[in-house]
C-alpha cells in the first residue's frame, strides 16, 4: 500500500502545482496577485467543491504548510538588520502594537455591546491581533514592492506574531478567571505567552549562531542551500516538538544571520529562488481547506467580527503611525496590509477550545469563516494599499 499512497501524493503535488501555474496567468488578466489565484484554484480544487484533491491526501500533505511557514518566517527574519532597525527606529514595534491592540479592543467592545458574553468576546478579540504574514510577503515579491511603507510593513508583520501572543495570552487569562471566578492562576497565565515568546527566541537565536558558523564553511551555492534547509527544518521540528512558535524560531534564525554574516545576501537570494513551489502549494492547499459552506453559520457575530477586526487594524496601524509621526501615506494605508488571517489565528482558535471549552467551537467556526473571507480579499486590498502609496508599479 505505501508505493501507492506516494504515487498518489506525487500525481496530486503535480496536479496541484500545475494548476497553480495556470491561476497564476489568468489571475494577471485581471490584475490580481498570485496569491489570490492559488487560493481561488485551490478552493475549486478541494473536497469541498470539485473534490480533485481529496481530503485524506490534503492531511497526509499536512507538513508543507509548515514548512512553507517557516520559510516565510525565515525570510521576514531578514528584514531585521540592525542597520535597517536604527533606519526605521522604533516605528515598526509601535505600529505593530498599536495595530494588535486596536483590533483586539475594537473587537472586544464591538462584540460586548452586541450582546456576546464577556469572555467569549476576550477571547475572539485576542485572535483579531493575528495576521498572516505569508499572503503579504508574497505580494510583496511578486510585485517587487519597495519603499517607505513596504519596509514598515514587513518589519510589522514580524513582529505582530509575538504581539498576538502576548495579547491572547492576557485577554484569555482575563477570560479564564471571568468565567471561573478565581484569581489565582492569572499572573502564571500572561506569563506564560511571554516565556514562549523569550524561549522561541532564544532557542532561534542558538541555532542562527550554527547556521552563521555552516555558512561560512559550506562555500558552495549547492550546499549553503541544503543547510538552510536543514536549518529550517531544524527550527519548524523543534518549535513544534516543544511547543514553542516556530514562526519566532525560524524568524530569529533568518535575523542571526542578516546580522553576523557577510554572505546572507547571497544565501537569502539564493532561498527566494528555491522557495516559490513550496509557497504556491502552502496556498494551493489553504485553499483546498476553505469550506464556503460554513460561511451562514457564523451569524451576526461573525460580520461584527470581519468588520471590526478590519477597523481595527487600520485606526491601530493609523494611530501608532502618528504616534512615531510616520510618513501620511504609511499611517493612511499601512493598516489596509494587515488584513488577511491565516495559521496562526486558526492555531489560537484551537487553543481557546481548552482554555474556555463552552465557547472554543464556536469561536474556531468564525475563525475559519473569517480565514475564508481575509484571504480570498487580503492580498487583494494589500496590493491596492501598496499601489495607492505608490510603492508599486502597473
Amino acid at each position: 500500500m505505501l508505493p501507492d499512497l506516494n504515487l498518489h501524493l506525487l500525481i496530486y503535488l503535480a496536479i496541484a502545482i500545475l494548476l497553480s501555474l495556470l491561476s497564476s496567468k489568468l489571475v494577471k488578466l485581471v490584475k490580481l496577485p498570485n496569491v489570490t489565484g492559488y487560493l481561488i484554484v485551490g478552493l475549486i480544487a478541494g473536497p469541498y467543491c470539485l473534490g480533485l484533491i481529496p481530503a485524506n491526501t490534503i492531511e497526509a500533505l499536512g507538513i508543507i504548510p509548515t514548512v512553507a511557514l517557516g520559510f516565510i518566517a525565515f525570510s521576514i527574519g531578514a528584514q531585521f538588520k540592525l542597520s535597517f532597525l536604527k533606519k526605521v527606529g522604533k516605528t515598526p514595534i509601535v505600529i505593530a502594537i498599536t495595530e494588535s491592540l486596536g483590533a483586539v479592543i475594537v473587537v472586544d467592545v464591538a462584540l460586548i455591546l452586541t450582546g456576546s458574553d464577556v469572555p467569549f468576546a476576550l477571547c475572539l478579540g485576542a485572535i483579531a491581533a493575528a495576521t498572516a504574514p505569508a499572503a503579504t510577503l508574497m505580494v510583496v515579491k511578486q510585485y517587487k514592492a519597495k519603499g517607505e511603507l513596504t519596509d514598515t510593513l514587513l518589519a510589522v508583520v514580524a513582529i505582530d506574531d509575538a504581539t498576538a501572543l502576548m495579547f491572547f495570552g492576557i485577554s484569555t487569562a482575563v477570560a479564564k478567571s471571568i468565567d471561573s471566578g478565581g484569581t489565582d492562576s492569572i499572573l502564571m497565565t500572561i506569563l506564560r505567552p511571554l516565556g514562549e515568546i523569550f524561549a522561541s527566541l532564544l532557542l532561534g537565536a542558538v541555532i542562527g549562531f550554527i547556521y552563521r558558523w555552516l555558512v561560512k564553511w559550506f562555500t558552495g551555492r549547492g550546499n549553503r542551500l541544503a543547510a538552510t534547509y536543514a536549518m529550517v527544518f531544524l527550527c519548524v521540528g523543534l518549535g513544534e516538538s516543544l511547543g514553542l512558535s516556530s514562526l519566532l524560531i525560524c524568524m530569529m534564525l533568518g535575523a542571526m544571520l542578516a546580522n553576523t554574516s557577510r554572505d546572507c545576501d547571497t544565501v537569502f537570494e539564493m532561498t527566494d529562488r528555491m522557495t516559490p513551489p513550496i509557497f504556491m502549494l502552502f496556498f494551493f492547499l489553504s485553499g483546498a481547506q476553505l469550506d464556503l459552506s460554513i460561511l451562514p453559520s457564523v451569524g451576526v457575530v461573525g460580520i461584527v467580527y470581519v468588520i471590526f477586526r478590519m477597523a481595527g487594524k487600520v485606526s491601530g496601524a493609523w494611530i501608532g503611525g502618528k504616534m512615531c509621526h510616520a510618513s501620511q501615506k504609511t499611517q493612511k494605508y499601512l493598516g489596509f496590509a494587515l488584513i488577511p488571517q491565516a495559521g496562526v489565528a486558526i492555531g489560537l482558535a484551537t487553543t481557546a477550545m481548552s482554555v474556555v471549552p463552552e465557547y472554543g467551537a464556536r469561536i474556531r467556526t468564525i475563525i475559519l469563516c473569517g480565514t475564508v473571507i481575509y484571504e480570498l480579499t487580503g492580498p487583494v486590498i494589500t496590493k491596492m494599499a501598496l499601489k495607492k502609496a505608490g510603492e508599486i508599479e502597473g
